[in-house]
């Protein structure tokens, strides 16, 4: 029942800026995590970055001072907002989330991803 959609991907030039959006449908309850992972041809998926219901955040090494993550609880919606892109950014980003459904299991969906192309 629960969905993840991506949206705010495409091309820009490096140095340019975009910002990307994760909308959940078919749930009223919150996450405990959300996260934003990339994965680019020929690589293994990563965790760009993640914040947690609390609002602690995590970043990548090389995504820390250039991306910012956040989340809107009224419409269930994260954002990562990225600037200073560099060709290395170029990939599909994937929207993440988890909550604990009971202290033996915990649920985690994924989103299908929106593509991120960095280059002149």
């Amino acid at each position: 029942q629960v969905q993840l959609v991506e949206s705010g991907g495409g091309l820009v030039q490096p140095g340019g800026s975009l910002r990307l959006s994760c909308e959940a449908s078919g749930t009223t309850r919150q996450f405990d995590t959300m996260a934003w992972y990339r994965q680019a041809p020929g690589k293994e998926r990563e965790l760009v970055a993640d914040i947690s219901s609390g609002a602690g955040t995590y970043y990548l090494e090389a995504a820390k001072g250039r991306f910012t993550i956040s989340r809107e609880y009224a419409k269930n919606t994260m954002y990562l907002q990225m600037n200073d892109l560099k060709p290395e950014d170029t990939a599909v980003y994937l929207c993440h989330a988890r909550r604990a459904i009971s202290i033996e299991y915990t649920a985690q969906y994924w989103g299908q991803g929106t593509q991120v192309t960095v280059s002149s």
